[in-house]
């Protein structure tokens, strides 16, 4: 006999386990198409502006705050000089400075009040965002533009995910390509990096 419950369940985990495959494999499709419209000749002047840095601080907020706060990361594991904005040991940003800001509509006020205090200290701005015409992109002195969908973009046209989670999932990925050329380039064993890993966890 049958149980119409059991075969239920079953049948519900199958359509489960099929909305989660379509949704992982939409999301790697997304990235993928969205890395090939990045304009890598934006990405070397970005690459010369962090090697070039007394100092580096990075700023960014809620889900796109998470991802930049992993660049930092890796680029302490490289040796550079690196601060997150709002930590509480992140001193005052200088002349001679970089500092990285990333806000998909590039209105964020908190992200754009420390674009404009960072450059009436005299610090250089990279600007990573999708919108072309907005405050982040017209102030900064580099502009990274990922064409990626606005978190109020509801259309569906350049992303079916919620927000702005493909600019935030992208940022990771941008990051992470951005890093493993600088790596390249410092000429550092990986033993060398893994020395500046956090030992107090």
């Amino acid at each position: 006999m049958v149980n119409n419950e059991v075969l239920a369940d079953e049948l519900d985990n199958q359509q489960l386990a099929w909305d989660l495959q379509m949704n992982l494999d939409r999301i790697i499709e997304e990235n993928t198409q969205l890395a090939k419209k990045v304009q890598l000749d934006q990405l070397i002047p970005f690459i010369y502006h962090i090697q070039q840095a007394k100092r580096i601080f990075i700023t960014a907020a809620g889900r796109s705050g998470f991802a930049m706060q992993s660049a930092a990361m890796r680029l302490m594991h490289l040796g550079l000089t690196v601060y997150y904005v709002g930590d509480t040991t992140s001193p005052a940003i200088r002349a001679g400075d970089l500092l990285i800001a990333a806000s998909g509509s590039g209105t964020t006020g908190s992200i754009v009040k420390a674009v404009e205090k960072s450059i009436g200290a005299g610090a250089n701005i990279v600007g990573i965002t999708t919108n072309a015409e907005s405050p982040l992109a017209k102030l900064c002195n580099h502009l990274v533009l990922v064409p990626a969908a606005e978190k109020e973009d509801h259309s569906k046209k350049v992303s079916t995910q919620y927000a702005g989670s493909l600019f935030e999932q992208f940022l990771l990925l941008l990051n992470d390509a951005i890093f493993q050329s600088l790596w390249k380039l410092s000429g550092q064993p990986a033993e060398e990096l893994w020395e500046r890993h956090a030992n107090l966890e």
